[in-house]
């Protein structure tokens, strides 16, 4: 549609909006004013715009059955083959449902969305298919992604594969099920609070959130800007750094990127050795109230004791900042989430980069028309979000960042007696999902609740990973390393040694078709 002049009526209802008194003939000498500026954005119509780059031939897909599509993981099926050789050469890849892949429909869980059909390739689906790896499909994800729990998408609920009445995990629950399940080799996930190690943990694969900045987010769903992460989740440490390998590096396009951040060769690292390896058990990781469960807790404490046993030098550690990690999350995502996810239409303005228009469009028209259908927890994000604007003007987002470098300099000093950190990745095992009758309180906090170890790391940047160290009660316990800055290689080499000498992880059940009733909405 060709720009608009617009009203005076609309003019009015601005200038009401920010406070002004204009009076009618002078809002009209504005009219005017603005009917010349508006010349440059008809041009701009008019010119063509840079794009992402596509370069390999695939078909449309198709939406799989519910009987072929038991765990509900599967959002859209691809069969799209990349180059003939390279590093992923054999390897099957899931691609989280917030990713652009050309030609591919693209929900990002919410029905808001439903019908978009990108016509980008993000840099990471480019950088997969020139590795030489093949995508099967889509992965659901949760609404917006803003969810750790497995229940908020409009999809359905996406079912673990080692209890199908349980959650996987989010908001990468899909792409987590689908590895774990074997139905693909590896899969891209995304992290803003944790959704990438989240759903890992619980569905007992491994989970990379990686370093922030050092893989792009280009052609990505973003939530907020300073959080943004998306990265690897795989059966094994190698697989996982394979894939990181494939993926990692500056694209030019994504301002999350620093200039000075390079990428290593991650599989190199992975000798099996960890001898003289330095690691600080974060005591305040452990024993969260009533959430923590004391099996989870000792699971992961026998595990740095593995540590020991494979010649590491193990020692508690103490750092206090890391109970406020998540006040300080709280402050920046929930402002910030309103502020460029939901008012900024998921694109948002004052960046330098690539802004994939097409999914801006459609957005902006499916919030605004079915804003209702949007889900709770995106709900209760935006009227706290907006209400912490509106009467504070920013001032808590603008402290949260501020706080966030004494949150990451508190780390950053204990990283520099030990080389890694290690806590568990959740304090609890999987929960049950959600059933039809239970109140909204615990549908947001089957959603939120278990982020308390994971999102500090979205806020300071250190590269964080989910490592199955044990199995209770059926179900996979993580725990999680966390390395310094650009230090991923380290977080790798530790979690693949691990693997080799202490545990890997035993596949889940077949899956069954038994279901138990789950709410969908609320």
């Amino acid at each position: 549609m060709p720009i608009q002049l617009p009203s005076l009526e609309e003019l009015e209802r601005i200038a009401d909006h920010y406070g002004f008194n204009i009076p009618s003939d002078r809002m009209a000498t504005f009219r005017g004013l603005i009917g010349h500026t508006l010349g440059s954005y008809a041009r701009l119509d008019e010119l063509v715009e840079p794009s992402l780059t596509v370069k390999y031939p695939r078909q449309p897909g198709f939406r799989p059955p519910s009987e072929d599509n038991l765990l509900g993981a599967w959002y859209w099926k691809t069969d799209i083959h990349g180059a003939a050789g390279g590093p992923l050469a054999g390897k099957t890849v899931a691609i989280k449902d917030n990713v652009c892949v050309a030609g591919v429909p693209m929900m990002n869980g919410t029905s808001v969305l439903e019908g978009y059909v990108p016509d980008v390739d993000a840099t990471i689906v480019t950088r997969i298919l020139d590795a030489g790896g093949t995508i099967r499909g889509k992965a659901v994800c949760e609404s917006l992604c803003f969810s750790g729990g497995s229940h908020t998408s409009d999809t359905g609920p996406v079912r673990n594969p080692y209890d199908p009445t349980r959650t996987t995990g989010g908001s990468s629950s899909g792409s987590a099920a689908l590895v774990a399940a074997g139905e693909v080799d590896l899969a891209i996930g995304g992290d803003q609070g944790g959704s990438i190690r989240i759903p890992s943990c619980w569905c007992g694969v491994y989970g990379l959130k990686p370093t922030y900045g050092l893989v792009p987010y280009t052609g990505v769903f973003p939530i907020e800007l300073t959080l943004d992460h998306t990265g690897p989740i795989a059966r094994s440490a190698a697989d996982t750094a394979l894939l990181l390998e494939s993926i990692a590096g500056p694209d030019g396009l994504d301002p999350r990127q620093s200039s000075g951040l390079r990428p290593d060769r991650y599989t190199q690292a992975l000798t099996g050795e960890v001898r003289g390896l330095r690691i600080g058990v974060v005591q305040e990781g452990f024993a969260w109230g009533s959430l923590s469960e004391e099996d989870v807790d000792d699971a992961v404490r026998d595990a740095a004791h593995a540590f020991e046993r494979l010649g590491c030098a193990v020692r508690n550690v103490s750092v206090p900042w890391h109970r406020d990690g998540m006040h300080v999350w709280n402050a920046i995502a929930l402002e910030g989430a309103t502020a460029l996810m939901v008012a900024g239409n998921s694109m948002g303005t004052n960046w330098k980069g690539h802004y994939t228009t097409s999914l801006l469009d459609v957005y902006a028209r499916g919030r605004l028309s079915r804003a209702q259908d949007l889900s709770e927890t995106v709900k209760l994000t935006v009227l706290l979000g907006q209400y912490l604007q509106d009467a504070y003007h920013g001032r808590y987002y603008a402290r949260g960042q501020n706080l966030a470098r004494a949150l990451g300099a508190a780390y950053d000093a204990a990283l520099r007696d030990v080389d890694l950190l290690l806590m568990p990745t959740l304090p609890l095992k999987a929960t049950k999902i959600p059933q039809p009758t239970d109140p909204l309180e615990v549908y947001v906090a089957r959603a939120l609740e278990m982020i308390v170890n994971t999102c500090p790391f979205d806020v300071t940047g250190h590269p964080a990973m989910n490592v199955p160290c044990a199995m209770s009660e059926g179900l996979p316990v993580g725990m999680m390393l966390v390395g310094r800055m650009g230090e991923d290689a380290t977080v790798l080499r530790a979690a693949d040694a691990f693997q080799r000498g202490a545990f890997s992880p035993p596949a889940p059940p077949a899956q069954s078709t038994q279901r138990e009733p789950v709410a969908l909405s609320v």
